[in-house]
């Protein structure tokens, strides 16, 4: 999924995404070979499930 997908998922902006990466926080991401930042939905999905949880 591509990062605007996964913000709007999460309820976030980018800037607390950037935030949350520094602290090492994100769940996985991957940059594309065209520069684009994506989190598979299979780990999106554990990570939304390990946020409940907590």
């Amino acid at each position: 999924m591509p990062l605007p997908e996964v913000l709007e998922e999460l309820g976030i902006s980018r800037p607390t995404w950037y935030r949350w990466r520094d602290r090492g926080l994100t769940p996985e991401a991957r940059r594309t070979p065209s520069g684009r930042i994506c989190v598979r939905r299979s780990v999106l999905d554990a990570f939304k499930d390990e946020l409940e949880a907590a």
